[in-house]
């Protein structure tokens, strides 16, 4: 299975990619497209030759930037595509969000455990694709999404459909205390996103005398963004695979390093 598809309507397609179906190896295995984690440049650029015959675009319509855990959102228009590749490549510098409403192209994100959101507003025909690791969450990237596709193209969160890919599970995201307090201080309802757990395997060696560590829910706390923009609790899919738990199917940082492959997670407008 190439990809994990999501039902966000007849005019898009949204998926997730897996770990099958490419060509790159060892902790890049098998399908990787991102450019930023150490994968060999020539698997990188047959795996998106192999997701662009898939998706029946050409490679050079996918979009999707550098990211750096930010809460910059930007727009793909087509002014994007008359400036020079670095110019292209310096518009999507230090992004964590695009949206556009231009079909035939495909706008994605990057992720190995941080949580990766979809959204798509079939009234406008227009999407977003959100990276949302713990520092974007914390800084509500999702609402900055929300709030520049109403600012673009007159999106009514109320019509907005949302998938929220794999990432790492409340069960599987142990975190020191300094990452719970910046949720605190962010005013997050702590009793519905925060558990704490016995120490996981590896903590104790790492010198915390602590019996238990705090754990924090990310797709909740995405979920919870989209219910405060006014997004209707039925039109917000969750995909429920941790990353963590399932790094067989699905890269996961924590488990296999820094240095592996990264889930595209992207939406095409049809």
């Amino acid at each position: 299975m190439l990809t994990k598809n999501y039902d966000l309507g007849n005019r898009v397609t949204a998926f997730s990619t897996t770990r099958e179906g490419g060509v790159s190896t060892g902790n890049y295995a098998s399908f990787n497209i991102n450019h930023y984690c150490g994968d060999s440049e020539e698997h990188i650029t047959r795996n998106l030759e192999i997701l662009s015959e898939r998706l029946d675009i050409p490679t050079e319509n996918f979009i999707y930037p550098h990211q750096t855990h930010s809460k910059v959102v930007r727009g793909i228009t087509q002014e994007f595509f008359s400036l020079s590749k670095a110019e292209q490549k310096e518009y999507i510098e230090g992004v964590d969000a695009l949206t556009t409403d231009i079909t035939g192209i495909c706008i994605g994100v990057s992720t190995a455990d941080c949580i990766p959101v979809l959204v798509y507003d079939p009234e406008h025909h227009c999407a977003a694709a959100i990276h949302a690791g713990w520092r974007g969450t914390v800084q509500r990237i999702v609402e900055e999404a929300v709030k520049a596709m109403a600012e673009s193209y007159c999106s009514r969160p109320e019509s907005l459909r949302a998938a929220i890919g794999p990432g790492i599970s409340l069960q599987s995201f142990e975190v020191g205390d300094e990452v719970y307090t910046a949720f605190l201080d962010a005013q997050f309802p702590m009793d519905k996103i925060a558990r704490r757990f016995p120490l996981m395997n590896g903590s104790a060696s790492n010198g915390d005398s602590q019996q238990e560590k705090w754990h924090i829910d990310l797709p909740e706390c995405n979920r919870l963004q989209l219910l405060s923009c006014g997004v209707p609790a039925a039109n917000i899919q969750l995909s429920g695979i941790c990353t963590y738990t399932d790094s067989v199917h699905f890269f996961s940082a924590r488990k296999l390093g820094v240095a592996s492959g990264r889930i595209f997670t992207a939406i095409v407008l049809r």
